[in-house]
């Protein structure tokens, strides 16, 4: 009875399919969401923050020539400036929260659609997906040559940084990265052909 209690416990539990699999071991249909909620968040924490310090400066700036001389007048105006700010803070949140999250949710798509395509999930389709989205914004913007290239070249960086996170957190779970198994065998058979040459040498 406790020969096959310990065998029980001697066997590994299977370890599941996306852990070797997806990108940072996490399932493509939670990633991607993941990834757009979080860019959603940032961009509007950081279109609110802008959009109520924009606000504020331009009510002193409408207000600069009638500003009032009354305790109660001061109320009002403080009271007004507020609600402007705050108003003109949750605008600029949601419009600023809602580009990044589209331009996010962009590149990941594009990514995974090159992980699809290609049948392997490495640091190339990172890349092509950065620099896809880059010149998509660049365009949308009307970017001058100069700007665009600037940009390209910072979705090349980022791409080059975040693919080569992915692929090295997948190699260390043991997820197969397309240029690393193919370095793996060539290199591997280099090593078995000199360790045979050597070996008939010896003999």
């Amino acid at each position: 009875m406790s020969t096959t209690e310990e065998s029980k416990a001697a066997v590994p539990e299977p370890v599941p399919e996306y852990v070797t699999k997806c990108r940072l071991s996490i399932p493509d249909a939670v990633r991607i969401p993941l990834a757009s909620s979080t860019a959603l968040l940032i961009g509007f924490t950081l279109g609110v923050t802008q959009g109520i310090k924009t606000t504020g400066m331009r009510f002193r700036a409408e207000h600069a020539h009638k500003l009032p001389t009354t305790k109660m007048g001061w109320y009002f105006y403080h009271k007004s400036k507020n609600y402007n700010s705050i108003w003109g803070g949750a605008k600029e949140g949601a419009r600023m929260g809602a580009k990044i999250c589209f331009w996010t949710t962009a590149m990941f798509g594009i990514e995974h659609m090159f992980d699809a395509y290609r049948g392997t999930a490495d640091i190339f389709n990172t890349v092509t997906a950065c620099v896809t989205v880059s010149g998509a914004f660049s365009l949308w913007n009307r970017f001058s040559l100069p700007m665009a290239a600037r940009t390209t070249k910072t979705a090349l960086v980022v791409g080059l940084a975040y693919g080569g996170l992915q692929d090295l957190a997948g190699i260390v779970r043991g997820r197969p990265i397309g240029y690393a198994e193919f370095i793996k065998r060539h290199v591997g058979g280099y090593k078995n052909a000199a360790d045979e040459n050597q070996k008939e040498r010896v003999i």
